[in-house]
């Protein structure tokens, strides 16, 4: 055993006899277990927050979703997207994702209008704006390049296979964490596990409401890689809690056993979020400053999911399992306890 597991040994048995509990780097062992109430409502009011913001003011759903109509346009010279969108809420008052590219065949430069509707957009409308474009940019010479109507059905088929590949990986994580951390009550554990990712999908679902970004590829795309960090650290969790399981035995109950494990492997699991927080952090301000929305919309949820991946491995799954696994236990007791009464009364 390494100096430093001797020493959270050591320290971890002093605290279960009721001496110093200091144990990790000087810092007192936090009761998780003992503030799980605080927070369960504080998940609760979020998520409640967010199904009546969907009610309300209802998510943008992106065009590959809900389908819709592509206008691209060539045009010489410069414009910014925002000028478009602006003429397009003039003209249309509908909102359309503008985006700026360049065709590649005739080297002209193109810009991408993306109306999310499922009746897609009328020949009037089209030629409404159309005029409204090339009076605007009367200079840049703008002419219709490509229109392309775009199904819904196509969308919600990628939608589908995303959502099934969730609940596979979901199926999956509950299956290993059960096998892997038998001797501790797998099978609970990987629910628990699995309940934790549910509200880090909450969290990334509101973040997108909130912000009023669409719900698009990137959507997905997310929701797929806060699976994959959330539980990782959820499983470093139960790790943690098997091994102070195996070394100090009886000495420790099941809520201070948690609550160490969660005090030791709390800053592992902040310094590894950190890092790859101010990564995404550092691509929103280079989006903000060059005017690229399309990647902000991926990175600030993507935050907002590391933390609250953070925040549901040390204080949701473990916090839970614990009182699973507690009224579990009173529950056989009681059971057993009535077992022998009857058994004494004949």
């Amino acid at each position: 055993m390494s100096e430093k597991n001797q020493n959270q040994t050591l320290a971890a048995e002093n605290t279960a006899a009721g001496n110093d509990p200091k144990i990790v780097n000087g810092k007192k062992v936090l009761n998780v277990v003992g503030r799980k109430k605080i927070f369960y409502c504080i998940s609760l009011c979020l998520i409640t927050l967010f199904i009546v913001l969907s009610l309300t003011i209802k998510p943008k759903v992106a065009i590959e979703f809900k389908g819709g109509t592509i206008l691209t346009y060539t045009y010489e010279g410069d414009i910014t997207a925002n000028q478009v969108n602006d003429v397009v809420k003039d003209t249309l008052n509908m909102d359309a994702v503008v985006t700026k590219g360049e065709d590649s065949q005739s080297n002209s430069k193109t810009v991408k209008i993306s109306f999310s509707s499922s009746k897609g957009i009328s020949d009037e409308k089209q030629t409404k704006l159309k005029a409204a474009l090339e009076e605007a940019f009367a200079d840049n010479n703008i002419e219709v390049y490509e229109t392309n109507d775009v199904e819904a059905s196509n969308g919600m088929n990628f939608f589908f296979k995303c959502l099934v590949a969730v609940v596979f990986a979901m199926i999956i994580t509950i299956i290993y964490i059960a096998f892997r951390f038998r001797n501790i009550g797998g099978l609970s554990a990987g629910v628990f596990s699995v309940v934790a990712l549910f509200h880090d999908m909450c969290m990334v679902y509101g973040t997108f409401v909130i912000c009023r970004f669409d719900i698009s590829a990137n959507f997905m795309a997310v929701m797929l890689t806060i699976l994959g960090y959330s539980i990782n650290a959820t499983i470093i969790i139960y790790d943690r809690i098997r091994e102070n399981e195996r070394i100090l035995g009886k000495k420790l109950d099941l809520k201070q056993l948690v609550n160490l494990s969660v005090t030791q492997t709390l800053g592992r699991s902040i310094h590894t979020t950190v890092t790859t927080v101010l990564a995404m952090a550092t691509v929103c301000i280079v989006c903000v400053i060059c005017g690229v929305s399309s990647i902000i919309s991926f990175a600030f949820p993507l935050i907002i999911g590391m933390i609250a991946g953070v925040y549901s491995s040390n204080c949701i799954a473990p916090t839970l399992w614990v009182t699973w696994k507690s009224r579990s236990s009173a529950s056989n007791k009681s059971k057993k306890s009535s077992a022998k009464k009857q058994g004494s009364r004949r």
